[in-house]
């Protein structure tokens, strides 16, 4: 069971991080760091960077 809680928190951590890059290209484009973390926070696919490594965090909190 934790192994299968662990790499569905790493899926999603690098599904997220993989968008998270990605839009980094806004930067290109002119927009600032506030436009920026606006913008992924409204994103379902970088949120799932956060909802993992809260996920992976809670896994390591039961394992001890």
């Amino acid at each position: 069971m934790k192994l299968l809680l662990y790499l569905i928190s790493y899926f999603m951590i690098t599904y997220g991080l993989v968008w998270l890059i990605i839009y980094f290209n806004l930067f290109s484009f002119g927009y600032s760091i506030l436009e920026y973390l606006e913008f992924i926070f409204m994103r379902v696919e970088c949120i799932f960077f956060f909802i993992g490594v809260v996920l992976f965090i809670i896994i390591k909190k039961i394992d001890y």
